[in-house]
């Protein structure tokens, strides 16, 4: 009776596992399917830009360059979730700080060809990072920002690009599998994750200047992991944990403030 249930419990979970394995995607990326115009969010300042992926998928983003040829741009990686219309808000306060703003169209979002993976995301942060080198944007000007999901990718682009001017990372994860459902036993979530995002192993050996912006009250991703990506950083990434905030509203209670003091501290924005 007893090898009979267990037999049952194990043919369960491995039918559970089978089923994580093959929609795990459609677990990870919540895309939204339309994507309005900039103005129609209150960015009429930005244009829809067109770039094209080393795997030839044409993909758009919104741009708005900076108040001054000098002053920073910022290239947005944006979460796993919508278009980049609901990050319009945040584009919004950078550029009247005077910034240049990149927010990075993914595949598979706002109308974009295409279906989102790890490398796939990737790939598209690279175009746009491209799409501004090519238009006589440097490196050295030119600030990466991640938000939740979208921190695995921006993490990547710095240790691409060492030449960046800097890395922001709000609510930012450890490595994807450390945010797996207790259920998995451990060990199990690396082996079955397709997509990695694994910012931890690669935080160390960034030489750049970070920002880690977190909530404490973060209830998808726990702020110990933006304590521990601090801690990883040896000294060059600074931590804002802001109490009140959770996941989603961390610019309604101060992040906005830390990210532009923080962008002032290396010559980019006024607040």
């Amino acid at each position: 009776m007893i090898a009979e249930t267990l037999g049952v419990f194990a043919g369960g979970y491995a039918l559970m596992l089978g089923g994580l394995a093959i929609f795990q995607r459609d677990m990870i990326y919540h895309p939204g399917a339309t994507l309005p115009e900039p103005g129609a969010v209150g960015v009429p300042e930005m244009v829809p830009v067109s770039v094209r992926t080393t795997d030839n998928l044409l993909l758009t983003g919104w741009y708005a360059p900076p108040a001054d040829a000098g002053a920073i741009t910022v290239l947005y990686c944006h979460g796993n979730a919508r278009t980049l219309a609901e990050r319009a808000h945040k584009a919004r306060r950078l550029m009247d700080a005077g910034l240049g703003i990149m927010l990075v169209g993914y595949r598979g979002y706002g109308g974009n060809p295409g279906h989102p993976t790890e490398q796939g995301l990737y790939a598209d942060a690279r175009a746009a990072l491209g799409w501004l080198r090519s238009r006589e944007v440097p490196a050295e000007r030119i600030v990466v920002y991640g938000e939740s999901l979208g921190t695995g990718i921006a993490t990547q682009m710095a240790a691409e690009n060492p030449d960046l001017a800097a890395l922001v990372l709000e609510a930012p994860f450890t490595r994807l599998a450390d945010l797996a459902p207790p259920y998995l036993l451990p060990g199990l979530a690396p082996l079955l994750l397709l997509d990695q995002y694994d910012t931890a192993s690669k935080i160390s050996d960034l030489g750049l200047p970070m920002l880690v912006v977190h909530g404490d009250h973060d209830g998808v991703v726990p702020v110990a992991m933006g304590r521990t990506l601090v801690k990883a950083a040896n000294g060059r990434a600074e931590g804002v944990f802001l109490a009140p905030a959770g996941h989603n509203d961390l610019w309604e209670h101060g992040a906005a403030e830390a990210v532009l003091a923080f962008l002032g501290r290396i010559g980019g924005a006024h607040q």
